[in-house]
Formats: structure tokens, C-alpha cells, sequence
């Protein structure tokens, strides 16, 4: 709504985040590159703590609910075998994907502009070839 932002007003939002990811859930910038920092950056907590930052609540539901989305979406995808592993969230899987890209090219299109990365669109549309091939997904993904 704003248009686009400065390289300050950037520097500032990422120094404002870090200092409260810091705060509320110990999770220091310095790690970023860190597997592990993902893994807690990613969770329901991290969404609340940042939804604390932010000040439209329209905004904030939209996170929240990419956030649920894909937390439903990453046992499939980090699975062996997800027919076995997690059948009901494999069954789901193309709903939570096509509302995931809905939620990304509506409400955060800003950021987006109608472009996802090549393994992002790999994990979204392509899942259910990939199942009947009985393939791990994480694994067909970074082939290519």
C-alpha cells in the first residue's frame, strides 16, 4: 500500500525483527544461515511472536494461516515414504498448496510479484506425481 520500500526502511524492519525474534524467542540473526534457526523461525511461536509486530490484523490472519499451511505441508515433503508416513496430510496436500499460493499471490504479492522459486514450485504443484512414484519429495527436488 505503501509502494516500494527504501534500503533504510528495510535495514530498520530487519533490525526491529531481529531484536524481537531475539527478545521473545532467543533466536539470534547471527544464525541465519543455521539449519536449526529455520526450524525454529518456522513454528507457530515465531508466528506469534511476529504477528506482535505487526499492525494490520487482516495481515496478521494471512500469516498465521501460511504459517499453519505450512506446517501441515512439511511432514509430507520431509517424509520417506508420505503414503505410509502421513496419508491424511498427503490427502490434503494439493488443497493446503493451491491455498498457500492463493495466500502468497493475494496477500503477499507485494513480495512476490507472481514469482515462487523453481524448488517451491516443485514442493506445491507437483507432490501427487511424485507420491505415485513413491518418491521422497525432498529428495526429487533437489535433483534439478
Amino acid at each position: 500500500k505503501h509502494g516500494k520500500a527504501t534500503n533504510e526502511e528495510r535495514k530498520k524492519w530487519q533490525a526491529t525483527l531481529d531484536k524481537h525474534l531475539r527478545k521473545k524467542m532467543n533466536l539470534k540473526p547471527i544464525m541465519r544461515m543455521n539449519g536449526n534457526f529455520a526450524r525454529r523461525l518456522m513454528s507457530k511461536e515465531t508466528i506469534e511472536a511476529v504477528c506482535e509486530l505487526i499492525h494490520s490484523e487482516e495481515r496478521q490472519v494471512a500469516l498465521k494461516e501460511l504459517m499453519d499451511l505450512y506446517l501441515k505441508m512439511k511432514p509430507v515433503w520431509r517424509s520417506s515414504c508420505p503414503a505410509k508416513e502421513c496419508p491424511e496430510l498427503l490427502c490434503q496436500y494439493s488443497y493446503h498448496s493451491q491455498r498457500f499460493a492463493e495466500l502468497l499471490s493475494t496477500k503477499f504479492k507485494y513480495r512476490y510479484e507472481g514469482k515462487i522459486t523453481n524448488y517451491f514450485h516443485k514442493t506445491l504443484a507437483h507432490v501427487p506425481e511424485i507420491i505415485e512414484r513413491d518418491g521422497s519429495i525432498g529428495a526429487w527436488a533437489s535433483e534439478g
